[in-house]
């Protein structure tokens, strides 16, 4: 499987999606690990992990984020057709205060799980009803999780279409068109791809551990199911449909 040719679509994107993963190696966000791979939440076994919670204690590093985040919001969907921000608890909550902060919108986040009773059990902040709503991640593999919040959001009447994460796996099947069957597009900064063109110029990492992780990003599924991982999207769907049981 070649590269996708998709989502880092003009100039601005793939410089921003270069810098970001600069940052996060820089950090040492990334961890690759090809003969003792991760098991992801969905099921999915990796030899690549990110840890995007590093982000916050560095602060240069956070600002820049933030600003590159800012900016793709805002070319890709519009500063003034977001009304409120919201993170998903937990990883999502401080990214989503630093883009409201940042855009001079409301904040909100929504739990995985109830507290209390009523439609603002989910939500922590305010209610976002009748609002144009974003909401904010640190990561997506396949997308699936995002669907549990936007319908919360949605659910406590708010309007979401859009959901932005810093990092994006873009290497399972299926991720974009799950949000798609839902209306929601989804808009990230940087993806693996790019954080292997960032180790094209810099050698974070020994050629053995990138010729590793590249076998992984050719064929992800068959890697997975090698591994002892699920071995299709509706595997993975189900995993995840278990544990937010």
């Amino acid at each position: 499987m070649a590269k996708p040719a998709t989502h880092q679509t003009t100039d601005w994107d793939r410089d921003a999606a270069l810098t970001t993963a600069k940052l996060l190696l820089e950090i040492k966000a990334v961890n690759f690990r090809p003969d003792e791979p991760y098991t992801l939440t969905s099921g999915w076994k990796s030899p690549v992990y990110i840890d995007c919670r590093r982000i916050i204690y560095f602060p240069r590093a956070r600002a820049k984020i933030c600003e590159l985040a800012v900016e793709k919001i805002g070319r890709h969907v519009g500063y003034e057709s977001i009304e409120v921000v919201a993170g998903g608890e937990t990883a999502g909550i401080p990214f989503a205060a630093w883009i409201a902060d940042r855009m001079a919108t409301p904040m909100a986040y929504v739990r995985k799980k109830p507290k209390g009773f009523g439609r603002a059990a989910l939500i922590e902040g305010d209610v976002p009803e009748g609002k144009r709503t974003l909401l904010v991640e640190d990561l997506t593999t396949d997308g699936g999780s995002k669907i549990q919040f936007c319908q919360a959001l949605r659910d406590a009447g708010a309007i979401v279409n859009h959901t932005f994460v810093v990092f994006f796996y873009d290497v399972f099947p299926g991720s974009f068109e799950t949000l798609a069957k839902m209306d929601i597009s989804l808009h990230h900064l940087c993806t693996w791809w790019d954080v292997l063109e960032a180790c094209r110029e810099k050698p974070y990492f020994s050629d053995s551990a990138l010729s590793g992780v590249r076998k992984f990003l050719e064929d992800p599924v068959a890697w997975s199911a090698t591994h002892g991982g699920v071995a299709s999207q509706e595997e993975a769907a189900a995993r995840k449909a278990a544990s937010a049981a």
